[in-house]
């Protein structure tokens, strides 16, 4: 179920769990020598849980996640586009003329960085009604192994840069890769950002076949989904066009026969 974050953090019940778990472990070993393996044992494998939970982009078991919009969004036949890594200068301009034949809205998750070196194609988004939202300051591959004051350092850098050059706060965020760990919940709660994963993806940083990537993102598709693509980063054809400017117009034209409607993420929040 999705939430908006209190101006407090409320550690998810795994977390609790986990906490509880340790100071029982820990308790119980300086309670009792022989309780020493079965202690470790337990602190281990409960590392190897948050690990995993880590590791999987749409779990919650870390703190809320929107995995897919609200009910009322989708009760509207609504669902969220969103768009890694950019902008891009060879493509998001692109993307932008497929959106407004399609008189399409959508989420960008830009790089803070990146637009930094191209503020026309961030005020293109704006102007054109879309939204931008916060994929962290620079992408880092490590950015799941940062701790509390690395990630808080990264995550509000990128949420002055794309503010201020906007004009508009983001509102979600969205990990690389999707991969996280126990410190970002809080981090999240104090910038007021909601945690974003999606329905499903089409893998095309990678996947160059237009077909498969579509048939990722239509089977099943309906009302209240989160779809992943990428103006950035995006894999090419064997004719040197990126996937997305091929995928994207078959989506939009599924999408408008289903009676599906693209919007951002910020107007499912208004």
């Amino acid at each position: 179920m999705n939430t908006l974050p209190e101006s407090r953090w409320h550690p998810s019940p795994f977390i609790q769990a986990s906490a509880l778990l340790h100071a029982g472990a820990m308790t119980a070993m300086a309670l009792n020598p022989d309780a020493w393996p079965w202690g470790l044992g337990a602190i281990a494998a409960d590392h190897a849980l948050l690990t995993l939970a880590g590791l999987l982009p749409c779990s919650d078991w870390l703190g809320p996640n929107w995995r897919c919009l609200p009910a009322d969004a989708k009760a509207r036949g609504e669902i969220a586009i969103t768009l890694d890594d950019g902008p891009d200068k060879s493509v998001t301009s692109a993307v932008l003329d497929l959106l407004d034949r399609w008189d399409a809205k959508v989420s960008f998750f830009c790089i803070a960085e990146r637009a930094l070196h191209h503020p026309d194609l961030v005020g293109e988004i704006i102007r054109r009604g879309h939204a931008v939202e916060n994929h962290t300051l620079r992408h880092r591959h490590d950015f799941s192994l940062l701790g509390t004051a690395g990630l808080l350092e990264d995550m509000s850098s990128a949420q002055e840069i794309l503010t201020a050059m906007t004009g508009i706060r983001p509102r979600f965020f969205r990990a690389p890769a999707g991969l996280r760990n126990p410190f970002l919940d809080p981090v999240l709660t104090r910038l007021d950002l909601r945690l974003t994963s999606w329905t499903r993806r089409g893998f095309d940083t990678r996947n160059s076949n237009v077909d498969s990537v579509c048939t990722r993102l239509l089977r099943g598709l309906s009302g209240g989904d989160i779809l992943l693509l990428h103006d950035g980063n995006a894999a090419r054809t064997d004719k040197g066009k990126a996937v997305i400017l091929e995928a994207l117009p078959r989506l939009l034209s599924a999408a408008a026969i289903a009676g599906l409607r693209p919007v951002t993420l910020q107007s499912v929040l208004a």
